[in-house]
């Protein structure tokens, strides 16, 4: 696509209409003289193949002046109403004006040919030239055309008079003079007019540049009917209310709310959401805010695309944060978007459902929740895994911050633990273990229930949770004896070692006794070989059928696997299956138990027994690992810990005091770090809240702020919606846009001595990069076709070409070129500058200097949890290791350091970090503009006075890995030694 050439982003800037340019234009590297050839002896085929290479070569900086007479001699009495609607075009983009600034002389013939159209019998030709006189700004052209242009307003077609209308609003705008009675002039014709699309113009052109006048007419004509209108007409409505309704007051504002709430029961979307976006403008009253999340709400269930219902999330979720607890009676419409198969979408209703979450609507919440969580059993649907999961957090959320509904969500959840998922099963575990730590009161009913769970359970980090809470919290006698009675069914017979072994030694007997029963003997006098026949049927070559014996052998490894394979309580199976970290909380729970049951019972012979009892499973697990009936041999640590429990049962004597730190030990210390994390994460929570609830705390003495005296572009505190997003937008509502910030963007391209000096200030604006260059012409003599040619390298792609200039003798001129950015990766920006010298036609060329663009403007801190951070860890398949070089020699320094040097926010928490060991480790997480994500973890320790180490990045791309570790690489090198180090 071709555009404006300098084209900038405010809004005084000219904007052209883009034309496609063909691919393989074989006209566009033709002399001008071919080209008047052609439009003076082609057909009009030919013509507009002209014309247009000519368009698209005048937007790229082309000068196709000597054209001008040709195209009004030979293309301008055409009737071919394409070449028509291309020379429009090609009249936006000429030159109008001679070397001293006053209009060409040829003009005048174009303004007659434009006045013949404007009267043309033919309607679209009309139209077309009313919409062309909009893009045209010289007020010697446009004069003469006035009381043609008028005169359309009274044509019998609507799209003539449509057009009339913006055409006169455009020229009233720009040069008032030369019709200054436009508003009174529509304003007469908008109460004539009849066609819905005219009156809609007419009306938008009173709210731009006669207010008072719209608002008349919204009195008389749209106050009472609004909702009856057509849709762009209630926009327009819309529009001036958003104009003029923050300044209005009294009965006038009322008026206008009126209006509003009128629209937000509109047929469509697009005015619904208009409307409640200004709603949300004009008054703050909770009815009103009500009103409007409840329009957004029944936008986001009818509208089909997810993006669109991401944004309209986006905007309730702003006024929830900006009107605390107005909006929680409309949580469970909220809950109404979970009907949407988008994930993200759901993830994002979810989340501000539960901010909405009070002790008036959580349980009808929770019980949504539930039913949702049921729903989810039915494996056809896509999916369903995730959203179960997603459906557990926030349920743990709930019943986490709202005791009330704890029980009655507990139960339905255990019947998850055995979920093949096993994601949703660690969830629920980590759920039950903090309730069970939060609410005494519910220990015993959730033991209870979820002893009955453990045959289901399939996932051993699952078993593991489940093992250490009814270790810590199963404190009765009864509660007791029904955890070891549990443990007994889903572990099996005990010894396991002598049970797999007669296992085995059964299936060798039975394939014998087949064997023998079947007549045959044994091959090579081995008990541990035995062949087994196999009889199969085969099609001889005369067509008769013969039956085919084979023998095989079968060994005594081919039993094993049988044993192996062979159906297993699930907690056996996956001892069996070497998960031994398991089997090592299964003997910590069992010492647990041991412990705590000597404390209760009297009866020493019920001690000793259940003491014996586990030892003895003990003392299966070690043997077991040991044998061949597992699938990998039992590690040193494993063993050791279980050992340790052995020992620590085997020297148990009451009442002394080694018996006393055992106790300690096993019975308080495991339990007591348990319960000081749960209230370190409930401070940090409540240390949050605290944070974001001072944000809206308004002082007495704060500055008011006035919206008519604050800079052009800055933001304001209760600056409305509309007015920041359209600040945003076009980059006018972008911080820390000081003269010095911009002064330290600003990279010199060229040197001082070269015949033309250039430097660029370097914006980036979300997905773009605008190049503001400075070229100055340092020499004494003109320089002709003077052109900045960028090129890129990396994901970035030149939006436009910027066109050619004629700089005089110590001249200067800003040029400005656009690139857009697809991905986070670090890219460079490189090119030339060429031009013609007075006396030559030898083109001169400068090179520039690189511009590499700094990965971090695209990185922005962001945060996850610790299985959602493991889970990336493992799935990313890019690493940088860099290894730590630097002159800091404090750990706590070196981190903060690094996070401020990379963007990225520090995971692990702050209690993990405190203290001076000498050692620290740490996970860092950043999110690009792109989606894209970013972990790193560091390692480092303080030897001899510095420090070594090494820091490891990973990403899903490349890119964003290596120009991550050259940051890393490049901060280490820039720094001085920390102060007092």
């Amino acid at each position: 696509m071709a555009s404006s050439s300098g084209a900038a982003s405010t809004s005084s800037a000219s904007v052209y209409t883009l034309v496609a340019s063909e691919e393989n234009n074989e006209l566009s590297n033709m002399a001008v003289q071919d080209y008047r050839n052609l439009l003076q002896k082609g057909t009009d085929e030919v013509k507009l193949q002209v014309l247009r290479s000519v368009v698209t070569e005048s937007l790229n900086g082309r000068d196709f002046s000597a054209l001008i007479m040709p195209i009004i001699q030979y293309v301008l009495p055409s009737k071919d109403k394409r070449l028509k609607k291309l020379l429009h075009f090609y009249w936006e983009v000429c030159p109008k004006h001679d070397e001293s600034g006053k209009l060409k002389q040829e003009m005048i013939l174009v303004c007659n040919a434009i006045r013949n159209d404007l009267q043309h019998p033919n309607e679209y030709i009309r139209g077309a030239t009313l919409r062309f006189l909009q893009k045209i700004s010289e007020p010697e052209l446009l004069e003469p055309l006035v009381p043609t242009a008028r005169a359309c307003l009274e044509h019998r077609h609507s799209f003539v008079r449509k057009n009339a209308v913006f055409a006169i609003m455009q020229i009233y705008k720009q040069h008032e003079h030369l019709i200054p009675d436009a508003p009174e002039l529509i304003q007469t014709f908008l109460i004539a007019e009849s066609d819905s699309t005219c009156k809609r113009n007419a009306f938008i052109m009173l709210v731009q540049t006669a207010p008072a006048r719209a608002y008349d007419y919204f009195l008389q004509n749209l106050y009472d009917n609004i909702a009856t209108q057509d849709e762009l007409m209630q926009l327009a409505v819309i529009e001036l209310v958003r104009k003029e309704g923050i300044k209005s007051e009294g009965q006038t504002k009322a008026r206008y709310i009126r209006a509003i709430f009128e629209l937000l029961n509109s047929t469509s979307n697009v005015v619904k959401y208009e409307a409640a976006t200004t709603l949300t403008v004009l008054t703050q009253n909770p009815a009103a805010v009500k009103a409007a999340a409840s329009a957004f709400i029944d936008l986001i269930v009818k509208e089909s695309d997810n993006n669109v219902k991401l944004i309209v999330l986006d905007r309730v979720e702003t006024l929830k944060n900006k009107h605390e607890h107005v909006l929680d009676d409309l949580a469970m419409d909220i809950l109404r978007v979970l009907s949407t198969p988008d994930m993200d979408v759901r993830k994002k209703a979810l989340s501000i459902a539960l901010d909405m979450a009070s002790g008036r609507n959580v349980e009808e919440l929770v019980l949504f929740l539930k039913k949702e969580l049921t729903k989810t059993l039915d494996s056809s649907v896509e999916k369903n895994i995730e959203y179960r999961q997603l459906l557990i957090q926030s349920i743990h959320t709930c019943a986490i911050n709202f005791s009330e509904v704890a029980s009655n969500v507990v139960h339905v959840l255990l019947d998850f633990l055995g979920d093949s998922n096993n994601a949703a099963a660690v969830d629920v575990i980590a759920f039950v273990r903090e309730v069970v730590e939060r609410f005494p009161d519910l220990r015993s009913g959730i033991i209870e229930k979820l002893l009955g769970t453990f045959g289901d359970i399939k996932s051993g980090k699952v078993f593991r949770g489940a093992l250490w809470i009814v270790g810590e919290y199963g404190t009765s006698m009864k509660e007791m004896r029904e955890i070891m009675q549990q443990i007994r069914k889903v572990l099996g017979e005990i010894p396991i070692l002598a049970s797999e072994q007669r296992l085995l030694e059964k299936a060798e007997a039975e394939a014998a006794a087949a064997e023998e029963a079947a007549g045959h003997e044994m091959a090579n006098g081995s008990s541990s070989n035995q062949r087994k026949a196999t009889s199969t049927t085969k099609v001889l070559a005369d067509g008769t059928y013969a039956t085919e014996t084979a023998y095989s052998q079968s060994t005594s490894k081919d039993h094993l696997e049988t044993v192996k394979n062979a159906q297993k309580p699930p907690l056996r199976a996956l001892i069996l299956g070497g998960d031994f970290y398991t089997a090592t909380v299964l003997a910590a729970t069992l010492t647990k138990l041991v412990l705590r049951f000597g404390e209760l019972s009297k009866d020493p012979r019920a001690v000793n027994a259940l003491r014996a009892e586990a030892m003895l499973i003990m003392t299966s697990l070690i043997r077991v690992g040991q044998s061949q009936f597992v699938s990998a041999p039992i590690d040193e640590d494993s063993q050791e810990r279980i050992s340790t429990c052995l020992q620590s049962l085997a020297a148990f004597v009451p009442k002394s005091a080694e018996e006393e730190e055992v106790r300690d030990m096993f019975l308080k210390d495991t339990q007591e770090a348990y319960s000081k994390m749960v209230a370190h994460e409930e401070k940090k929570a409540a240390e949050k809240r605290a944070k974001d609830s001072k944000k809206d705390i308004v002082q007495a003495d704060d500055v008011v702020s006035f919206r008519m005296f604050k800079k052009a572009g800055a933001a304001a505190e209760g600056e409305d919606e509309y007015t920041s997003a359209m600040n945003k937008a076009t980059g006018l509502g972008d911080e820390d846009e000081s003269l010095l910030s911009k002064l330290s963007r600003v990279v010199q391209l060229t040197g001082f001595s070269d015949p033309v000096y250039a430097e660029a200030y370097v914006h980036v604006h979300q997905f773009d990069i605008i190049l503001d260059v400075l070229v100055v012409n340092q020499t004494t003599e003109t320089l002709q076709n003077l052109s900045v040619e960028f090129a890129t390298l990396g994901d970035l792609k030149l939006v436009e070409r910027p066109a050619q200039y004629t700089l005089g003798p110590h001249s200067f001129q800003s040029i400005k070129a656009t690139i857009k950015v697809s991905s986070t990766e670090t890219g460079v920006i490189f090119g030339n500058i060429f031009y013609d010298g007075p006396a030559t036609s030898d083109a001169h060329c400068v090179v520039l200097n690189d511009v590499h663009i700094d990965i971090l403007d695209y990185i922005n801190p962001a945060y996850c949890t610790e299985s959602q951070f493991r889970s990336m860890w493992t799935e990313f398949e890019w690493e940088n290791k860099v290894n730590v070089n630097t002159q800091i020699t404090d750990l706590r320094a070196y981190l903060n350091h690094i996070m401020a040097s990379t963007n990225m926010s520090c995971l692990t928490p702050e209690g993990a970090l405190e203290g001076d060991c000498g050692f620290l480790s740490a996970n860092m997480y950043a999110r690009s503009l792109f989606g894209e994500d970013a972990l790193a973890n560091l390692s480092i320790e303080k030897q001899d006075g510095s420090l070594t180490g090494h820091i490891r990045i990973r990403s899903k791309t490349q890119g964003i890995a290596l120009s991550l570790g050259d940051k890393v690489s490049l901060a280490q090198k820039a720094i001085q030694p920390a102060d007092g180090a």
